[in-house]
């Protein structure tokens, strides 16, 4: 149920003339509920950003935007609200309603780490990714149950942790999703202390592959040589356990890029969006206009 909304018109109408498309970006807050790794019920509003281009044909389809992860609270705290503004509008431009949340436990949201999975010696991935499954489906929902949105037409997609929830999202086959975009997902990197050796990464890739097992819906990864969280093979050795397991994918590795390839979704869209586009159109996506 949503508790509160907040329209805002872009200025993409006054500057480029009332003839033209505007992005709308609405401000929504939903309740949630996730348990931690602990077993524990939580229940919290979390914010999500909401955006369309009210010159695409209607009823859109949906895609949800998950972001990424810091290991410091800190960081998590001043994380402010979730949009992906450039992101978001590149997709809208292809007829998507775009909804980006902002998980329990990080800036507007507020609340309880609730992605926590110990410390590196004894992780515990599975919960912090079904916490942060659980939000995205309950985003899905709230899109599907709008009358300008189809309700069986929809991809999930995220960044570092985000992308690693998005598979988990199609490990679960929710009914309106056809596909799921990974980009650089994974957890438990730290390029400070441990660049490209992540906290147990074959329990990661057990994880992967118990996603693969269930996963029916196509997938596709989006990694770099040089990312400094995951390196060059772990990635791909994870793709390989989820394939294994049966799920249904599609693995690309860009080269190095800058000096982190982990920033490849926020930085190189000139190098992804190809690539993310043609997977869409085959699929029977974002048969609009050009990438811009």
């Amino acid at each position: 149920m949503v508790i509160a909304r907040l329209l805002l018109a872009c200025a993409l109408a006054a500057c480029m003339g009332q003839t033209q498309a505007r992005l709308i970006e609405e401000v929504v807050q939903l309740p949630v509920r996730v348990e931690d790794m602990h077993g524990k019920p939580v229940t919290h509003t979390i914010v999500v950003t909401i955006f369309h281009d009210d010159a695409m044909p209607r009823p859109y389809p949906l895609a949800v935007l998950g972001h990424g992860r810091s290991g410091k609270a800190e960081e998590r705290a001043s994380f402010g609200r979730a949009r992906y503004t450039a992101h978001s509008r590149w997709l809208t431009q292809q007829g998507f309603i775009v909804a980006v949340p902002t998980r329990i436990g990080y800036g507007d949201t507020g609340g309880p780490d609730v992605e926590a999975s110990g410390p590196c010696s004894k992780r515990n991935y599975p919960p912090g990714y079904q916490a942060a499954a659980d939000q995205t489906l309950a985003v899905i929902a709230l899109l599907r149950a709008r009358p300008d949105v189809s309700g069986d037409r929809g991809v999930v997609l995220g960044q570092s942790y985000g992308g690693a929830t998005a598979l988990a999202v199609a490990a679960r086959n929710p009914p309106g999703v056809q596909l799921a975009i990974n980009f650089a997902g994974g957890g438990g990197g730290n390029p400070e202390t441990s660049p490209q050796q992540p906290c147990q990464p074959a329990l990661l890739g057990r994880m992967f592959s118990g996603f693969g097992q269930s996963a029916r819906i196509p997938t596709l990864w989006i990694y770099s040589e040089n990312d400094m969280y995951f390196g060059p093979t772990h990635p791909r050795t994870w793709f390989e356990a989820y394939r294994a397991g049966g799920g249904p994918g599609e693995f690309v590795q860009f080269p190095p890029f800058g000096a982190d390839g982990h920033r490849l979704f926020a930085d190189g869209a000139e190098l992804w969006r190809p690539r993310v586009l043609e997977f869409l159109r085959t699929h029977g996506f974002a048969q609009g206009r050009e990438p811009r």
